[in-house]
């Protein structure tokens, strides 16, 4: 029995988190929350427009915002935005409002699963690959910290990390 009323899923662009919490939310029977989804629907436009009006810093509020609000249900699993865990207030909030699961993956798995989406304004670099491994670096140890769990996403499919998820939350009582 899960008794998690809330299970958070930080990591990497192109770890899974939207996938993996889409279909561990459809086995709890518990609402599926997207933070990047809801800041799109709230202000009719893509990240790469907001990123290109109120840059990282005026997206990073509205995530903000919205994590701010989300966590306060229960028996949902949200997908955060990659860079969320930058914010110390959005660390200490996932962490107090639930299980937070680091999906990890390397830098070059994550290129593989992104090199064709033009939705991820971080990767409007010429070397998109260097970019990712900068931007692990940076938010790597602030994804452990926040962390409950460390959960691989490398090279394995949906169904195997929502089972090692629900085993591992399950076996510790969260």
């Amino acid at each position: 029995m899960i008794r998690a009323q809330n299970i958070f899923l930080v990591g990497p662009m192109g770890a899974g988190k939207s996938t993996i919490g889409r279909q561990l939310a459809e086995t709890l029977s518990y609402a599926f929350k997207d933070s990047d989804q809801e800041i799109q629907r709230r202000t009719g436009v893509d990240i790469p427009t907001i990123f290109e009006f109120e840059g990282e810093n005026g997206f990073r509020e509205r995530e903000r915002q919205v994590i701010e609000e989300l966590i306060q249900g229960e028996r949902i699993v949200l997908a955060t935005g990659g860079g969320a865990v930058l914010r110390p207030e959005n660390r200490q909030d996932l962490a107090a409002r639930g299980v937070v699961v680091y999906l990890h993956c390397s830098p070059e798995q994550q290129y593989a699963r992104t090199a064709r989406d033009r939705s991820r304004p971080l990767l409007d670099t010429a070397d998109p690959l260097q970019r990712l491994r900068e931007l692990m670096a940076e938010r790597e140890p602030l994804y452990r910290q926040v962390a409950d769990l460390v959960v691989s996403t490398e090279k394995r499919g949906t169904a195997s990390v929502v089972k090692e998820i629900r085993r591992r939350i399950e076996s510790a009582e969260l």
